[in-house]
């Protein structure tokens, strides 16, 4: 009898991912259609509806783009994927989702059907060597950046629906809405949130009214609409809210162990009056050669494990958000204000930079470790202006028991200071607003905020703590999640030497743009009438800062090196650095287990998702203030203001308020005296038949014209030059 020998089961083909498809067309080096796909990786007609699914799902991550019938890398094909920013003009720019990348710029032609916020697609149409953005245009909408809509309601139609516009003066089109539970009641002015439908025309979209927000008038209205806008979470998911709630109202006796126990040692924390989440402590001792510099940062990384449901909301959230009225905290109350708050007379887990330095303010040597403290003080800055700074006997008897200590702090504040400055690091001499509210929550005042070396102490600790932790890990040859600031503008700065050197010829172009050669040009305009056009230009010349893992140095601060350690409960950077520094420490110990190192690949997502959020708030922060601003000044209209030129286009110039830090526009429509051109590269408006002359910096006096929320404007005419206009002769 013959045996039969059992069938051997063929190899069973491994399932396929997008990164395997992937590979596959990084392999062709060409675009492939579906059923290309399938011959090269020899599937059969059952995976064609997987290949389908897959080949979506990378041209819905932008990984791949669609063409015809076939699919092409969206890399090879000059295509970018990112986020898509559109300014006041029209125009506006792709941000790359990979950070390395430069901004694309897109006209507002090209822009499509795109919103401001979209995730998109843009193919590269031209490319510009040197610091000019190249040109693109849009070809694919990923995704859009708000799923709801903050709209204006202007009126009932026949039928019911609700004619609506966005409140954000960068979608300008118009939306019918249909309510989606007849229990909302609305009237004309009102504010609502929208779902949007579909398109009816180009200037008309559908949609459904979702909810009621209340009156345009309301600032929390305002506030409410504003996070709509930025897309800024309003409540933790239950995971997260669940997991904080989990934790302890106090530090366990667990949690102290392989901890340095500095609960003796006077720390102190000194924050504004309204805080409530206090991140970081201080302490300076004088030692035989200079000084110990203590900065105790709250550990947040040791109740929040990375991957956890609090760790992937604050990643999602990026950074706090701060409003006039209100807080969007990265982390729930219970950990911000609670246990991760640096309170007084109570334990906390810290992480502790510890820096000597010699008697110069120099550091010398740098120590990071895992401590616990009792802060001795909660102090704020007004406490130690008068204590201190201006020796009130009164104020110095309230805190006597570490006033020595910070007379010490301040005395190595200002020597760190002073290095700073001598490497060349910037500080813009500009005002911040800040706004007062009565108790209803009218807005009483906008003012300049007060500021004072007592803020400028805490400032420098932090930027040393920042550096010696930066420091640490280069040396310990490990990822850092930098804080990076390009170089300025090469040619804004040189415009800015020739623009001065005109009318006073002490002025030099430097050889090389360096912070130094910046920072001794504001300087030198310190007092005169020139600073504030000086720091005016030089703030526009100037990059934005970002996270990168890659070091590029900062610029604005003259530092090679240089990171966030100092707020871990606001900003998600930090707590990345917190855990790479006890990576360090962890690799130190050779009998404990060996610590996991994020890649760079890592790294560089969450870098750009942190610079996405972070300019959300920046973006945030600027349009709540023009909306406060707006309502403030609405009964204001027909006043007269004194104000200095701030902005010059090609359309008229803009005027910034001195006593109340608004800032709008007087349009050269309005000026009947002359025809005036733009001379751009003088930063000037010259007037063709009289010769007068509009420049940055100079007095005027205006009149408040009109008050427009919707646009977020303030239109002024002139009223009287208050510094004589020049002649532009004088300047030839």
């Amino acid at each position: 009898m013959v045996k039969k020998t059992r069938k051997q089961p063929r190899p069973s083909t491994p399932p396929l991912s997008t990164s395997g498809l992937l590979k596959l067309f990084k392999q062709v080096k060409r675009p492939l259609s579906r059923a290309e796909v399938i011959r090269q990786l020899k599937l059969k007609k059952k995976d064609k509806r997987m290949v389908k699914d897959l080949l979506a799902d990378l041209v819905e991550q932008g990984k791949l783009i669609r063409i015809r019938r076939g699919y092409g890398l969206a890399d090879a094909m000059h295509c970018v994927t990112g986020r898509l920013e559109i300014q006041r003009g029209g125009f506006g720019f792709v941000i790359p989702e990979d950070s390395r990348r430069k901004d694309i710029f897109i006209n507002q032609r090209d822009i499509g059907e795109a919103w401001h916020g979209d995730k998109v697609i843009a193919a590269v149409i031209s490319e510009n060597k040197g610091q000019r953005n190249n040109e693109g245009r849009i070809v694919r909408i990923l995704e859009r950046g708000r799923k709801t809509l903050p709209v204006k309601v202007y009126k009932q139609m026949r039928g019911g629906d609700w004619l609506c516009r966005p409140t954000d003066p960068r979608l300008a089109f118009g939306i019918i809405c249909e309510l989606k539970d007849e229990s909302i009641e609305l009237k004309r002015g009102d504010i609502a949130l929208c779902v949007p439908g579909d398109k009816i025309d180009p200037t008309m979209w559908e949609g459904e009214i979702t909810a009621y927000l209340g009156p345009e008038a309301d600032i929390s209205v305002q506030e409410a609409l504003v996070k709509s806008n930025h897309n800024i979470r309003l409540r933790f998911p239950s995971g997260s809210m669940n997991q904080a709630e989990a934790l302890p109202t106090e530090p366990a006796a667990k949690d102290l162990k392989n901890r340095k126990d500095l609960t003796k040692m006077p720390f102190v924390t000194i924050d504004g009056a309204t805080a409530k989440d206090f991140d970081d402590a201080i302490l300076v001792e004088r030692m035989p050669k200079g000084y110990r510099l203590w900065v105790a940062i709250a550990d947040v990384s040791h109740y929040v494990p990375e991957g956890s449901p609090l760790d992937r909301e604050a990643l999602e959230r990026g950074n706090s958000y701060y409003f006039p009225q209100s807080v969007e905290p990265m982390f729930p109350e219970r950990l911000s204000n609670g246990l991760c708050s640096l309170n007084p007379h109570v334990k906390r887990l810290v992480m502790v930079a510890r820096m000597d330095m010699d008697n110069q303010g120099i550091t010398r040597a740098a120590k990071m470790f895992p401590a616990v403290i009792e802060s001795h003080a909660r102090l704020t800055y007004g406490q130690v202006k008068k204590a201190v700074l201006d020796k009130d006997e009164e104020a110095r008897a309230k805190i006597s028991h570490v006033l020595p200590m910070l007379e010490l702090s301040e005395e190595l504040a200002r020597k760190i200071n002073k290095l700073r400055k001598e490497r060349g690091s910037l500080d813009f001499d500009l005002p911040e607003p800040e706004i007062l509210f009565d108790v209803q929550g009218e807005t009483t005042d906008i003012r300049p905020k007060e500021r004072h070396f007592g803020h400028q102490l805490i400032e420098e600790f932090m930027i040393a703590a920042n550096e010696a932790v930066a420091h640490f890990l280069i040396e310990k040859d490990l990822p850092c999640m930098f804080r990076i600031h390009p170089p300025a503008d090469e040619e804004k700065l040189k415009s800015l030497f020739r623009l001065l050197a005109q009318t006073d010829k002490d002025i030099l172009m430097p050889k090389e743009m360096t912070p130094l050669a910046i920072q001794r040009l504001i300087a030198s305009q310190k007092g005169t009438d020139k600073e504030y056009i000086v720091n005016r230009m030089l703030l526009r010349s100037m990059k934005q800062a970002k996270y990168s893992p890659e070091n590029e140095g900062h610029f604005g601060l003259a530092s090679i090196e240089y990171c966030h350690f100092t707020s871990p409960i606001r900003r998600y950077a930090d707590l990345v650095v917190h855990r790479l520094v006890k990576t360090a420490l962890a690799m130190e110990d050779k009998d404990g287990p060996v610590p996991h190192i994020p890649g760079m690949k890592k790294l560089n997502n969450i870098a750009g998702q942190l610079c996405s959020r972070e300019r959300a708030a920046m973006d945030a922060e600027r349009e709540i203030f023009k909306r406060v601003m707006a309502m403030f000044m609405k009964d204001k209209v027909g006043g007269t203001f004194g104000g200095v030129i701030s902005h010059i286009t090609d359309y008229g110039f803009y005027v910034e308020l001195r006593e109340l830090m608004a800032e709008g526009m007087v349009r050269l429509s309005t000026l009947d005296d002359d025809y005036y051109t733009y001379w751009k590269h003088r930063e000037m408006l010259v007037g063709e038949r009289t010769g007068k002359s509009f420049m940055l910096g100079q007095a005027v006096e205006v009149v408040l014209d009109e008050v427009n929320l919707d646009r977020l404007e303030l239109n002024f005419s002139l009223k009287s030059v208050t510094t004589a206009a020049m002649d532009y002769k004088d300047l030839i």
